[in-house]
């Protein structure tokens, strides 16, 4: 059927609103037979609380894998795959680690990398690499990037539901430091890249989108998610009625947009998550 006068603009064009159009590829997705559903996050910080206090009482290991995140990549080994990049950074380490015992520290590493893992497989994520304290994650956006940033920012949420309800009431009670997290991310192309020609060869992402985000990520504040100007884009308009634009000096930023050379913007949450 063809658009009414009052679905049309004055320049004669369909008016169909952002919102519809994300409604309709949401729904459309949701409809998938193949499609698990994501763990809501009070599940998710229940079940960290478990394995939190199991650990502490030397009855859990934490075992993480990079398994499923490499073997997505190897099928697009020196190609560029639009990916939204997420980094979620524990904040803080450097001082717990001159403060606490290694094993302590190590535990709670552990622990941290671990659940925030296991929140980014259950948000249909990918978890690329760990390095140091910071956990590196991709959601794959080559066929509905919509539901990709929608997925990213619900994830990272999660995230720091997951810290503040699951990980510090339990560490509380250990006497251990609480902890604070920050969490950054863009999306963008990205060149896949196999450093050997063995298909066991360590596989990385390269590209302008993972240095955008690791920067979004060192300039956001403890237990704040911000994303860049083409994940905002692509938002739900009740999501980004939760972002405000931040201004950066230009000595902190110098990041433009790759199509038109303009400053590239960057957006935080105004209120963190519950």
């Amino acid at each position: 059927m063809a658009p009414t006068k009052e679905q049309k603009n004055e320049g004669g064009q369909d008016n169909t609103s952002s919102k519809g159009v994300f409604n309709m590829i949401m729904n459309d997705e949701s409809k998938s037979s193949d499609e698990a559903k994501i763990v809501d996050s009070e599940t998710l910080v229940s079940q960290t609380q478990d394995r939190l206090w199991r650990a502490l009482k030397r009855r859990f290991q934490y075992d993480v894998t990079l398994q499923p995140g490499q073997g997505f990549l190897l099928n697009h080994v020196s190609t560029k795959v639009p990916l939204v990049i997420m980094y979620a950074d524990l904040v803080g380490s450097t001082n717990m680690s001159m403060t606490l015992p290694a094993d302590k520290l190590t535990t709670i590493i552990r622990a941290f990398t671990y659940e925030i893992s296991q929140v980014t497989y259950n948000h249909k994520g990918y978890v690329l690499k760990y390095v140091g304290d910071a956990v590196i994650s991709f959601f794959p956006a080559s066929y509905n990037k919509l539901l990709a940033c929608d997925r990213a920012v619900q994830c990272s949420k999660s995230m720091l539901a997951v810290v503040k309800n699951g990980i510090n009431p339990i560490l509380n009670q250990y006497d251990y430091p609480e902890l604070n997290v920050k969490i950054g991310m863009d999306e963008g192309e990205n060149v896949i890249v196999q450093y050997g020609h063995d298909r066991s060869s360590q596989i990385d992402i390269l590209g302008y989108c993972m240095n955008i985000a690791a920067k979004i990520t060192s300039l956001t504040g403890h237990n704040k998610i911000s994303i860049g100007q083409y994940v905002y884009e692509m938002l739900h308009p009740s999501i980004k009625s939760k972002f405000s634009e931040v201004t950066f000096s230009a000595d902190e930023w110098r990041y433009t947009d790759r199509h038109t050379g303009q400053l590239y913007r960057v957006y935080s949450m105004s209120d963190a998550p519950r």
